[in-house]
């Protein structure tokens, strides 16, 4: 159950906000109406979802949002703290800080001149 869990959580992070059919869910993930309403209704109870119900071609249906979307390393992949030489003598009001650092100015002049990725 754990398994599925996850896949439905991952399958909901990737609509973000706009979340998903309950109907097109259970299709991706070949479960039947049953199962796949008893998943919904554990997972809002435990607080990973909201369901939404919602009109859909003349028919009630719940849309599922994911509550969490879970956190993403990406907007520091290739920051240069990581692997900072001077990391251990960085401090907010110290003469070495992120305010002032040098590396991270050319870090994020460097991510900002790259183009955006298409989702």
């Amino acid at each position: 159950m754990e398994r599925l869990t996850n896949k439905v959580c991952d399958i909901l992070a990737e609509k973000e906000s706009e979340g998903m059919f309950q109907g097109e869910l259970w299709k991706k993930l070949k479960l039947t109406n049953q199962i796949g309403s008893r998943l919904a209704l554990k997972l809002e109870r435990i607080g990973f979802i909201t369901r939404e119900k919602i009109l859909e071609k003349n028919r009630w249906t719940y849309k599922l949002i994911l509550k969490k979307t879970p956190i993403s390393t990406q907007s520091i992949e290739n920051s240069p703290c990581l692997v900072c030489p001077v990391e251990q003598k960085c401090s907010l009001e110290g003469e070495i800080s992120p305010r002032n650092c040098q590396f991270i100015e050319d870090w994020v002049i460097a991510e900002m001149k790259k183009p955006a990725k298409a989702k």
